[in-house]
């Protein structure tokens, strides 16, 4: 039976537990900070979505969040128990989240980023209703070759520092600039202005949905000179061992220098010192040079998911 309503975190524990095992296994992700608060709200009964009841308990659920005039569909997850019928009852679910979010008033706009579905697996619910789709490679290296790959040499005139608190707001106008008429500044809205850019980065700060942040292996780099914001790297522990790159930018005028592979060693350099053996990002294909040089540094594509976006 298909139910819509305020489930409890009661009801929702043993499937989030068997999610947290999933993250584990297949992104090297240690998914528990993030289930608990997804339980948490729950129980507040500030989650809004479907659940898939059978036998008293739930087998699969998904869930979404309004900001504005935008919804985000955060989660579709399904008991491996349920084997050959899990992807339908997914994409079951998935139909009725997204025809109950295009007929909410004010919402014009629906994202969705399943990072631990594969690409491909629920596309019909999307590309029936007309959703625009965008193929993202998740990438591993180990931290150690990251970090002698990326070499140890820096273009002239460049500063970098550790990231700070006074950083937000300069942060937030560079990732606005760094994304103008990028790729994913279609995936995700909140790059195409300062006060979205600064949410999103208050969002990969202080929540646990990307990790637990990581200051020290986060960098800025400024210009000696004009002494503005050229290039950001943030790095996550997303498990004792694992840090993930939740963001890299450079602006424009300074791609192609090295900036990107001195950020990066700068951060595997130090995530390694912490512990960390792998690092780990999100990039989306169609972004050649970002992908090439990924690949440069020794980075592997170990799986593909999806991206998907829908505007009235």
């Amino acid at each position: 039976m298909l139910d819509l309503r305020h489930f409890s975190g009661a009801d929702l524990r043993t499937l989030i537990e068997e999610e947290a095992a999933e993250w584990n296994r297949e992104l090297h992700w240690d998914y528990s900070a993030s289930a608990e608060m997804i339980l948490r709200y729950a129980d507040s009964r500030i989650l809004p979505g479907y659940a898939l009841h059978e036998r008293g308990s739930i087998s699969a659920y998904s869930f979404f969040v309004y900001e504005g005039n935008k919804a985000v569909i955060g989660d579709c997850f399904a008991s491996p128990t349920l084997a050959e019928e899990r992807i339908e009852l997914q994409q079951h679910l998935l139909v009725h989240v997204i025809e109950t979010l295009q007929q909410t008033p004010g919402i014009t706009r629906i994202e969705a980023q399943l990072l631990l579905q594969m690409s491909g697996t629920l596309a019909s619910p999307f590309d029936d209703e007309g959703f625009q789709r965008y193929r993202r490679l998740f990438m591993n290296v180990a931290a150690r070759k990251l970090y002698k790959k990326g070499g140890q040499e820096r273009p002239p005139g460049i500063k970098l520092q550790i990231w700070q608190e006074a950083h937000f707001q300069p942060a937030s106008n560079l990732i606005t600039r760094c994304y103008a008429g990028h790729v994913d500044s279609l995936i995700n809205d909140q790059y195409r202005t300062a006060s979205g850019s600064l949410r999103f980065l208050n969002n990969i700060v202080r929540f646990p949905g990307c990790g637990s942040f990581e200051p020290t292996a986060s960098f800025v780099a400024t210009d000696e000179a004009s002494g503005q914001m050229i290039g950001l790297i943030l790095c996550s522990r997303v498990r004792s061992d694992m840090g993930h790159v939740t963001q890299i930018c450079v602006v424009p005028q300074y791609r192609g220098t090295g900036l990107g592979r001195l950020l990066l060693a700068a951060s595997a350099e130090q995530m390694d010192r912490l512990g960390a053996r792998n690092i780990t990002l999100t990039v989306t294909e169609p972004n050649k040079p970002a992908v090439d040089l990924y690949r440069g540094l020794g980075f592997e594509t170990e799986r593909t998911f999806d991206a998907f976006v829908w505007e009235s």
